[in-house]
């Protein structure tokens, strides 16, 4: 229930989505005896856009999430493990891995491997759509490792997970790590605080390996942009802070917002 449930108002609470919503209903409520509240209905949404296009909303709010676990020190020593979580594969209509996205996950993945040639490697990653009627990611990153000369021995696909809770459980079922043990956690910044609360939650420690960063050093008030950037930045800061709420309330995070 509870995956059905993210799944569908994450897409009703996107931004972008209900911006559009509000806007079309004012046109819709124009038509009707509520003209007068429709056009006020359509002339907010407006309002809306161009606060969002105008000024860097989405990048005030994904600022404090990218900026919360530092970047890796490497200084500590070769890890036990690289976990990656899924989110950046698919296929093209069958007929090739397509990397989504940025694909920064995937590029450090495929680092680490050949910079840790004794560290073993799990890519965590189910089927994550409503229906559950797409293959497990996980099943489309093997022909990666092949391309890149990376041994399959090396290499553990948990392809049940559907999002990031079963990430954590799964992968520690599979991994079964022992005391001293380190592992590296692989995910978009934005992502790594709700990441690493549900690791530590099912008491699997890892260590923050955050890529991906898309907010500049220093955001600017106004800065020339296009509205679907603009937006698209909103509705991932929006969609982690809601699933850092929606975790924490359920018991699926360790603390609300997870901290180095």
């Amino acid at each position: 229930m509870f995956f059905i449930l993210s799944k569908t108002a994450a897409f009703l609470l996107l931004p972008s989505n209900f911006l559009i919503a509000l806007g079309v209903a004012g046109v819709l409520l124009m038509a009707t005896r509520w003209k007068r509240a429709g056009i006020r209905v359509a002339v907010a949404s407006l309002i809306l856009l161009a606060f969002v296009f105008f000024l860097p909303v989405g990048d005030l709010l994904a600022r404090p999430l990218e900026d919360r676990f530092p970047r890796w020190d490497e200084s500590r020593g070769a890890p036990d493990g690289v976990i990656v979580l899924g989110g950046q594969i698919g296929d093209s209509r069958g007929l090739e891995p397509v990397v989504a996205g940025d694909g920064a996950r995937i590029v450090a993945m495929l680092r680490l491997a050949r910079a840790y040639p004794d560290a073993r490697i799990l890519y965590s990653g189910g089927d994550a759509s409503l229906f559950g009627n797409v293959p497990a990611e996980a099943s489309f990153v093997v022909p990666l490792f092949d391309t890149f000369g990376i041994s399959r021995e090396r290499v553990m696909l948990e392809s049940r997970s559907r999002n990031t809770a079963e990430n954590a459980a799964f992968t520690k079922d599979l991994v079964k790590p022992k005391s001293g043990e380190r592992w590296l956690l692989i995910t978009s910044a934005q992502h790594m605080p709700r990441a690493v609360g549900c690791f530590r939650k099912v008491g699997f420690p890892v260590e923050a390996y955050p890529v991906g960063l898309r907010v500049e050093r220093r955001v600017g008030l106004v800065a020339p942009q296009a509205l679907s950037a603009r937006l698209a930045r909103l509705d991932s800061a929006a969609y982690e802070w809601v699933g850092l709420l929606a975790y924490w309330i359920t018991g699926r995070t360790s603390e609300l917002l997870p901290a180095p």
